[in-house]
């Protein structure tokens, strides 16, 4: 039996059947579960009290949603198990094997310092569609966005070791996108992110399952909101400011016109864009990124001019259209040096 683990799960409303059944299998190989009752309602009452007199059970008194519920486990448990040295956060309905997370046990025992997922194949036929798509729609978004390939964004098997589970507690998120806010976080403090395969289950078509496919999602998608509005934003600030100069500057040739409204309004927008992404959304800035920042755009400054007059003598398309198509490809390239180069952190 295992006795340096504790399987952490987090219970709201449970199917009281499922979960005992689950709770006999699980509890002949680790000896410590901790639950935590997320609120369930009164008809649960009784059962989590005949639950009490076999495991620990952290009750709150209304539901504050998963994340706050596998928070407030972590710290229960770095608390009151000393010895521990993983822990284990898995669901309670049934779709986690007891070998299954044997094996993520077992991957952060090895890998102390990683954060250990449980990943599903979402390929399967028995796989129900809202969660198929959501989490490969999801899995998309955190690869363009935020540089991370993950298989199963949205496991709920992870398994950490005591100095992984003590930084987890800094996470934001209450519900569903505290998950999805771990991630972030391993992508930031550089916390390799290990991927186990574990069993497909999904218990008639997941009806235990609390995922609300609107709200939770409103939730998990509104973190990568920010990403998507800056960038727009500084594209639009940067293409307006390009059309003035090129009105204010008609004097010259078309071609220098287009030169220096370039330069012009890249400067100026950079500016806008280097703010607004150390600030809300790489949340880094020192003299390093500054520096870093200003070599890109100038680079990216006379990419854009050159290209955008070369492309003038040859294509008969009016300038601003051409440097629109110029710099949503340059902006692609901008936004992945400024992710993975200038504000990583």
């Amino acid at each position: 039996m295992i006795k340096d683990g504790v399987v952490l799960l987090p219970c709201y409303n449970p199917d009281e059947q499922i979960m005992s059944a689950f709770l006999e299998s699980l509890s002949k190989v680790f000896k410590h579960i901790v639950l935590i009752n997320d609120g369930c309602s009164q008809i649960h009452k009784e059962f989590f009290k005949k639950l009490e007199k076999k495991y620990p059970v952290v009750t709150h008194y209304r539901n504050f949603g998963k994340g706050r519920g596998i928070k407030n486990g972590l710290n229960y448990i770095l608390n009151n198990y000393p010895d521990c040295k993983v822990i284990i956060s898995a669901d309670c309905d049934g779709q986690h094997s007891v070998e299954d997370i044997k094996k993520c046990y077992q991957a952060a025992l090895e890998n102390q310092d990683a954060y250990i997922l449980g990943y599903r194949d979402f390929d399967r036929k028995n796989v129900p569609f809202k969660s198929r798509y959501g989490n490969k729609i999801t899995r998309g978004v955190l690869k363009v966005f935020v540089g991370l390939n993950v298989r199963d964004t949205q496991t709920g098997l992870r398994a950490m070791s005591r100095t992984v589970a003590s930084q987890m507690l800094t996470v934001n998120g209450e519900r569903y996108e505290y998950e999805t806010n771990t991630l972030l976080f391993c992508k930031n403090e550089d916390i390799p992110l290990v991927e186990v395969p574990i069993e497909t289950i999904y218990i008639e078509d997941n009806r235990t399952s609390h995922f609300n496919p609107i709200k939770d999602s409103i939730l998990i998608y509104k973190l990568f909101v920010k990403y998507i509005v800056c960038a727009l934003s500084s594209f639009v600030v940067d293409l307006l400011l390009f059309t003035c100069f090129l009105n204010i500057l008609n004097h010259f040739s078309m071609g220098k016109s287009i030169f220096m409204a370039t330069i012009i309004a890249r400067i100026l927008s950079s500016l806008y864009n280097y703010f607004v992404n150390a600030k809300l959304v790489f949340k880094k800035m020192n003299k390093t990124s500054l520096i870093k920042y200003a070599i890109l755009v100038v680079v990216q400054m006379f990419a854009s001019a050159f290209a955008v007059s070369i492309l003038h003598k040859w294509v008969p398309i009016a300038p601003v259209i051409l440097k629109m198509s110029v710099d949503f490809i340059i902006f692609i390239i901008n936004f992945i040096i400024q992710r993975e180069f200038i504000f990583k952190r």
